[in-house]
């Protein structure tokens, strides 16, 4: 089940809907979420946006709106419509993430590449590939002249790629998760489009940057991959990551302040586990001790002179999770079950849980921007 960090000192910022009200801007108070909503801070990207977003939350007044442990253990499939719950916590963000940024799934998704989408060829892929690459990349830098003097020794081998190209090239990957406030939150469904029969879930960090470029928090992610519809073809990245309820954060954005910061996020292990309806349990984890490039150099890549985002944005920074574990037969690896219940957790930002659904059978995205302009104008907020 999903939690918040068990750190006392947290400073939490997320959103709950209340019935009868609308989303509302929460924060976390001894056990407790606390509406602080005001014309002062309507949204949760007016307080990151602040000079600091940690000093407007502790500072703001609230209205206590349940018990933490209520609200995080209500789940879509049995909420109760006239009780509050957690949605995702941002709001007027870009959603954006990055890729191939750890050496584990940079292998994989060459495989990806290489079979074309075909799950069976995969393990004979993953053999001959590794001989031709080798697996210690992890020593690159990415840019670096050794890497360079790699991508030509490759290319004479006929063994280059485009996802080694993002790798271990100059210019990381970096693409649209999702649109602003369409990112599902803790015990909400998560969406696989039904075409798709190759796909894993991501474990990830994603850091919540100002519109200034400053990384001023972070939260926990999934971002959900179909391996066979992007196998297929790069052009397919949109389909293959951009669905219904594809996209999950939270429970909580842990902002930036004494207690918390981006040491903390270089330093943090991400634990995931899968949980089938038909008895399969699958465990993993990233250390981002090993991420190619630094959020901040990951946060450079995305915004900046180049490219603004007057709301701010939050940015996942991939993962070095790719499950291979054989689940419904000898050589076919892993793809997830309808039904699999996720888990997302390290130690300063908590736990994100979800189940998973088909994207076409997951509640349908229905509240946008212009929806949460009007709800908010009519309670005197705007």
């Amino acid at each position: 089940m999903s939690h918040a960090p068990r750190d006392p000192r947290a400073t939490l910022l997320g959103r709950a809907f209340r019935p009868g009200i609308g989303p509302s801007v929460v924060t976390v108070r001894d056990g407790v979420v606390i509406d602080i909503t005001s014309k002062a801070t309507p949204t949760v990207r007016d307080i990151t946006e602040a000079d600091d977003p940690a000093g407007v939350v502790k500072a703001a007044a609230g209205e206590p709106i349940g018990d933490l442990a209520t609200l995080l253990a209500h789940v879509e499939a049995e909420r109760d419509p006239s009780a509050p719950w957690l949605l995702a916590p941002v709001d007027l963000h870009a959603i954006k993430a990055s890729g191939v940024t750890f050496v584990a799934s940079l292998m994989e998704r060459v495989i990806e590449e290489q079979a074309r989408g075909d799950l069976s060829k995969a393990a004979a892929l993953r053999t001959e590939i590794t001989a031709v690459i080798g697996t210690d990349l992890s020593a690159l830098k990415p840019g670096s002249d050794q890497a360079m003097a790699l991508k030509e020794a490759l290319i004479a081998k006929n063994a280059w790629s485009q996802y080694l190209e993002v790798g271990i090239g100059p210019d990381a990957e970096i693409f649209t998760k999702a649109q602003p406030m369409s990112a599902v939150g803790p015990g909400a469904f998560v969406g696989l489009h039904p075409i798709s029969s190759w796909n894993n879930p991501e474990p990830e960090i994603v850091v919540v940057i100002r519109s200034d470029g400053a990384i001023v928090g972070a939260t926990l992610g999934n971002d959900v991959n179909l391996r066979d519809v992007e196998g297929r073809s790069g052009l397919l990245l949109g389909k293959a990551k951009d669905n219904n309820a594809s996209a999950s954060l939270g429970p909580f954005i842990r902002l930036y302040d004494d207690g918390f910061g981006p040491q903390d996020v270089a330093a943090a292990e991400v634990a995931l586990t899968v949980e089938g309806t038909d008895g399969f349990t699958l465990s993993g984890s990233s250390s981002m001790r090993k991420i190619s490039r630094s959020p901040e150099e990951l946060a450079a890549a995305t915004i900046g002179r180049h490219h603004q985002y007057p709301d701010g944005l939050v940015l996942y920074l991939g993962t070095m999770f790719a499950p291979v574990e054989d689940r419904d037969a000898p050589g076919q690896g892993f793809t997830h079950h309808v039904g699999d219940v996720v888990t997302i957790e390290t130690a300063a930002l908590g736990a994100l849980t979800n189940t998973v659904a088909y994207s076409t059978e997951a509640p349908p995205w229905t509240f946008g921007l212009r929806e949460l302009m009007a709800n908010l104008a009519g309670r005197g907020l705007l």
